[in-house]
Order: structure tokens, then C-alpha cells, then sequence
């Protein structure tokens, strides 16, 4: 029977805990310190926090640990990659239950490690509490390269909205889940560890990307704090997010909507981003919309009813 992380002790968890982590050569000083140290050659550090709770984000009967540990990093990674940023370290603080399997803990810190070795950075710290329900925090860095931050403000009139990655397919998994079920499995898999295209928030940053965000809580819900900084309307062409197969099939089964969960699911972590309308659009990146005069966000052209993604403070 797997001891728990009472009867481990803190001490003995951490180090159960950090020898899963790596090191890069961004690392000057791991973990083991007061505090890590790493290099930041722009000489600005770009920086995001992110919380998964249990229950509210991940359910254990659900996802294993070592899932868990892959989304809490790539929820930050993709933040990282939204602003134009090479990542280079996370930290992760973990508050659990002191009847806490410690091997789910172990789990949880090699999922983190390996997510963030996929784009070559590290976990360089953090920090283990007692409490009432298992949370885990994570902090991302990342290095500019010299270049400015692509922030949500810099969209104008006659750009073009363009989108690297996939939307709906965490929502639909879950919509799975749900229901009871484990398959289609690519559906499950994709709300277990979601696939955030890391690459093309660099690549679109490289080719004179206006603006940019994670779509961390549904399309039509980021693109609205997208429309909001720029102070610029954006309309989504839904003849460019076509429908795959595997979600139609899935929606019919359980009586959903997958144009719903392409519009306003959360938690794939695409990129939504803004160019300008010469612009070359690079590898993963496809146009599926446009940046016009006025305010908000419109689907062809037509305004959106409903909900537009996901609200962590919303009762429904």
C-alpha cells in the first residue's frame, strides 16, 4: 500500500518530489536553495501563475496525477507562448490532504517535468502544504529574445484573425467524462493533456503578429478580451473551424452541440492571434476571421447568444 504524504513527511516528499526535475542551461541554481536563480538574457522576465483545484479543474478518478502535472504546465506554457515568449523555468507549489497518496504527488511532478522539458525548460522549485483540498499552482518564466511582448491591445481595423491549434476538443472530453463515458479516446486524451501549439506563439511573434492570446476559456470568450484591449471588433468565420469527424460523432451521441464546443470550450490552449493583412501567416496558423471597427465579438457576422466560454465565478 502506497504511504501517504503524512506519513512521508515534508522533508522526504520534497525530495521524492524534485528528482524528477531537470535542469537547462537557462538553470544557474536548482532546486535545494532558498531560492532557484535563472538567467533571463533579454534582461526582462516574462512572468504567469496559474491554479488548478481539485474538483473545480482535474478529478483524480479522471486524470492521473501525471496528467494533472502536464495541463497545470502547459496551462502556463501556452501563456508564455501567447505573449511571444521562449519558456525557460517553472515553479509549482502543492497543497493536498495529508491521506495524500505520495506516489500521486511523485506522478504530478513528472508530468510538469516532462511538459516542460517538451519546450525546453525546467522546474527549478516551489513549494508543499497540508490542506483541505489538492491545488496545485504553478509560475512560468520566460525570455523575450530581445523582442517585444505581443499583448492582447495591438489589433486594428482590417486585420486578420488567425488561429494555430485545435478548440473544442478539451470540452468535449470532458462532455464524455461526464456522461460516464471513456471514449472517443482522442477526445478524453485531449482534456486529460491538452496540446498547445508552443511553437507558433514564437513563429507569430517572428512575423509581426499584432496580438495575441491563449484561448484558455473558450474562443469567443478570449477573443472578447482580445476585442476589449485593442478597442476593435472581431467576427468569426465558423466556415474555417469546420467540425471533425470524431467530435460531430460524439456530439450526436450524447445530444450536444461540437459547434458549441468549438466556439466557446476551454482548455486546449490554442493560440488566437491578429496580423496584419499582408501579412505571411506561418506554418499552423490559419485566417479565420477578421478585425473591423466597433466593439465585441461577432460569429458570421451575426452576434453571439449564450455563453461565450467558461466563468470561474458564474453560479450556473
Amino acid at each position: 500500500m502506497s504511504e501517504t504524504v503524512a506519513e512521508v513527511g515534508e522533508f522526504r516528499l520534497i525530495e521524492r518530489f524534485t528528482r524528477h526535475f531537470g535542469t537547462t542551461p537557462d538553470v544557474v541554481l536548482g532546486p535545494g536553495d532558498d531560492a532557484a536563480v535563472v538567467a533571463a538574457p533579454d534582461g526582462r522576465v516574462v512572468a504567469c501563475t496559474d491554479m488548478l483545484v481539485e474538483g473545480n479543474h482535474f478529478r483524480r478518478d479522471w486524470s492521473s496525477a501525471a496528467d494533472v502535472g502536464h495541463k497545470a504546465a502547459a496551462a502556463n506554457l501556452a501563456d508564455l507562448a501567447a505573449m511571444g515568449a521562449r519558456p525557460t523555468a517553472l515553479l509549482a507549489a502543492v497543497s493536498a490532504p495529508q491521506d495524500t497518496p505520495a506516489e500521486w504527488l511523485e506522478g504530478l511532478a513528472s508530468g510538469l517535468a516532462a511538459e516542460a522539458a517538451a519546450v525546453g525548460a525546467a522546474v527549478v522549485g516551489g513549494d508543499t502544504t497540508r490542506g483541505d483540498r489538492l491545488t496545485v499552482t504553478v509560475t512560468a518564466l520566460g525570455d523575450l529574445e530581445g523582442r517585444e511582448p505581443v499583448t492582447r491591445g495591438g489589433a486594428r481595423p482590417g486585420d486578420v484573425l488567425a488561429l494555430a491549434g485545435r478548440t473544442g476538443w478539451a470540452a468535449a472530453g470532458l462532455n464524455v467524462l461526464s456522461r460516464g463515458f471513456r471514449s472517443p479516446g482522442a477526445l478524453v486524451s485531449a482534456y486529460r493533456r491538452p496540446q498547445p501549439p508552443y511553437a507558433a506563439g514564437r513563429d507569430a511573434a517572428l512575423a509581426g503578429a499584432r496580438a495575441m492570446i491563449d484561448v484558455s476559456d473558450g474562443l469567443l470568450a478570449d477573443l472578447g478580451h482580445l476585442a476589449a484591449a485593442s478597442g476593435a471588433a472581431i467576427d468569426v468565420d465558423t466556415a474555417a473551424l469546420p467540425v471533425p469527424e470524431t467530435m460531430r460523432n460524439a456530439a450526436e451521441a450524447l445530444g450536444a452541440d461540437a459547434r458549441r464546443w468549438i466556439l466557446t470550450g476551454g482548455e486546449d490552449h490554442a493560440l488566437a492571434g491578429v496580423f496584419p493583412p499582408d501579412a505571411v501567416l506561418p506554418e499552423q496558423w490559419r485566417r479565420i476571421g477578421a478585425v473591423a471597427e466597433g466593439r465585441g465579438v461577432t460569429v458570421d457576422g451575426r452576434a453571439w447568444t449564450g455563453p461565450t466560454g467558461w466563468d470561474h465565478f458564474d453560479e450556473e
